[in-house]
């Protein structure tokens, strides 16, 4: 059976994300494609570092974060690794609690604003 390998331009195709993004991951060291001369290729593991990195980024961590818990579990396994996402996740959820409450604040100011110029108006 043969592994499944992508290559760079597959691989942005396959993650939906563009060539400069790749590469500046390939830059802070989240992803490690295997070279032959000029070409990466991405396997499995890359594709699911990828997946992860994404992820991570749509909850909103910084990719500092993710790098430092992608190397949790190439130091330590999968159990410090969990352990670490628990703490992680722990303090992101109270960010966008913050970040919500924020927002919700923002709405009512800008209804009330919104609904004294309309009845001025009237």
């Amino acid at each position: 059976m043969t592994e499944t390998r992508l290559s760079f331009k597959e691989m942005c195709a396959e993650f939906d994300v563009t060539p400069r993004t790749l590469r500046y991951y390939e830059y802070i060291e989240l992803l490690h494609p295997e070279k032959q001369g000029r070409s990466r290729f991405y396997g499995p593991k890359e594709m699911a570092r990828m997946t992860l990195i994404l992820r991570g980024r749509r909850f909103g961590f910084a990719l500092e974060d993710i790098r430092q818990w992608l190397l949790i579990y190439e130091q330590q396994g999968t159990e410090a690794q969990m352990r670490e996402w628990i703490t992680l996740a722990d303090r992101q959820m109270i960010e966008l609690q913050e970040q919500k409450k924020q927002l919700e604040d923002t709405l009512a100011e800008l209804k009330s604003l919104r609904n004294e110029t309309a009845q001025t108006l009237r």
